[in-house]
């Protein structure tokens, strides 16, 4: 019997409590680390609850079509898809973006790029022109125009899909109007310079995708992971393009994976431009490159 079928027998009677503890077991059996905080975020998206409307409401009885439900989507999270893949949607810089498998997960790691940017560009009210080569939610390109209002943006994608999802976040957060999205492979079909280029590139080494977490290797979109033999590949086709996307006093900054900073100082020396600093993440662990001409 699978657990959705065991839980939906349960279902009658059962209170939100009980749900997530059985929740929390089966996904402790699983070996899912986070189980307790899981097993939380799904029964309030669930019951379309806050954190402290289900503590109010702890004893309450589910419906069964609700016990049915949390069942379903706990079984999809035992099989390691992504809790933002199953709420459709993720936090990042404060701000809540859709989420699908055609999209990579925004991680806390990549806000450094945004401190970055505010580090080097202090004037807030500068009409700014953004690029975001590889967009995928859109969260680097929106979350830099929220901080420079008067910014406009550029976010492209090769996913059709993906940029779909991009635009859909620019409406929910109030910028459709201060966005354009283009279909491309990185700057090929881009025209115009500008002011800040920002990407996050897939960057993962094509041997090392499969020894990544479940929810990585095997539910992220592999487009948007993979960076060829050594990781490296799509910084070779952006690096020659960013002469002719960056303004003469422009910002470029890129995210970069575990060890890459100074391949990727090579190679932005060799095309005539100039490394103007780094920045670490959280765990100390150089994130990001900056770079002008």
């Amino acid at each position: 019997m699978s657990l959705m079928q065991h839980t939906a027998l349960q279902s009658r009677n059962q209170s939100a409590k009980d749900a997530l503890r059985h929740a929390v077991l089966e996904l402790q059996r699983a070996h899912i680390e986070t189980a307790s905080m899981d097993a939380r975020i799904l029964l309030q998206y669930v019951l379309g609850v806050t954190r402290e409307q289900l503590l109010l409401n702890i004893e309450n009885e589910l419906t069964t079509a609700q016990a049915i439900m949390f069942n379903a989507i706990i079984e999809r999270r035992v099989q390691r898809q992504p809790v933002s893949q199953l709420t459709g949607k993720r936090e990042f810089w404060g701000m809540c973006f859709r989420v699908t498998e055609h999209t990579l997960d925004p991680r806390p790691d990549s806000e450094t790029l945004v401190e970055a940017i505010l580090a080097r560009v202090h004037t807030r009210e500068a009409a700014l022109q953004v690029l975001d080569l590889g967009t995928g939610t859109g969260c680097l390109l929106l979350t830099v125009l929220s901080e420079y209002p008067n910014a406009t943006g550029t976010g492209v994608d090769m996913c059709k899909n993906a940029l779909a999802v991009a635009q859909e976040n620019a409406r929910t957060l109030g910028m459709e109007q201060r966005t354009a999205f283009v279909l491309s492979c990185w700057g090929e079909a881009v025209e115009g310079s500008y002011d800040i280029v920002i990407s996050n590139p897939p960057y993962i080494p094509s041997s090392v995708i499969f020894g990544l977490a479940p929810e990585v290797a095997q539910w992220e979109p592999r487009l948007a992971l993979d960076g060829g033999t050594d990781g490296m590949d799509c910084y070779r086709a952006i690096i020659p393009q960013l002469k002719r996307l960056l303004k003469p006093t422009g910002l470029a900054v890129f995210e970069i994976g575990i060890g890459q900073a100074r391949e990727l100082e090579a190679l932005v020396q060799s095309h005539g431009l100039q490394v103007a600093g780094s920045k670490d993440d959280m765990a100390s662990i150089t994130r990001c490159v900056l770079v002008t001409h």
